[in-house]
């Protein structure tokens, strides 16, 4: 059994990500943005004692099947960032009329308690913009902070380019080449590959 999963989902071709941390039989699901059954099927699949949900940001296609997800798996701990608690709640947060604004959202928390993975805040994208380090693993959950040859766009309400290219630059682009990115849309690839090839980075 595979302790990483991707599940491209919804119309957007967001991808969630389930993160197996073996010792103590934990699974991540990170940004549960559509198709509810099939994450919840990959999720019952890989058999852990607790679930979590994280959230590398709160923009509505990376949220919209948490609801069901949450409730289907008995999941009480959701983590997003204190930035993006608004832009979470707010019914503002839709992408009509393809993306409603999803109800039923349960409470989140923004206390980090976990040593796996590490917690790296890169605003910028959205002010509580967030990436996930699985050091053990050797990759890193980006959200849409980093993609292969692009950086999230920040033409959306709270976005910034000038606080998302530091938060690039100073919190990703110092780890090793060989760590893998995994982002919250498109193909995966390295920070090597970002560092040397990234339009937006040179």
């Amino acid at each position: 059994m595979s302790d990483f999963r991707v599940i491209c989902t919804g119309m957007l071709g967001e991808n969630c990500y389930l993160v197996r941390d073996a010792a103590p039989k934990r699974l991540f699901i990170i940004d549960p943005g559509d198709d509810a059954d099939l994450i919840v099927s990959a999720a019952r699949e890989m058999d852990c004692a607790e679930n979590v949900i994280l959230l590398t940001h709160a923009h509505v296609d990376h949220i919209g099947a948490l609801p069901e997800v949450a409730r289907e798996l008995n999941i009480a701990t959701i983590f997003l960032a204190a930035g993006d608690r608004e832009l979470y709640h707010s019914p503002a947060n839709h992408i009509l009329p393809y993306l409603p604004a999803v109800a039923g959202l349960p409470a989140t928390t923004a206390e980090w308690t976990w040593e796996t993975p590490e917690l790296i805040p890169t605003p910028g994208h959205s002010p509580g913009g967030s990436c996930f380090y699985f050091r053990d693993k050797n990759l890193l959950i980006a959200g849409d902070t980093l993609f292969a040859g692009s950086v999230g766009r920040t033409d959306l309400p709270g976005g910034d380019f000038a606080t998302l290219e530091k938060s690039i630059r100073e919190n990703l682009l110092t780890l090793s080449d060989e760590v893998k990115v995994y982002p919250g849309h498109g193909p995966a690839t390295t920070i090597g590959n970002e560092r040397r090839n990234n339009p937006y980075l040179q």
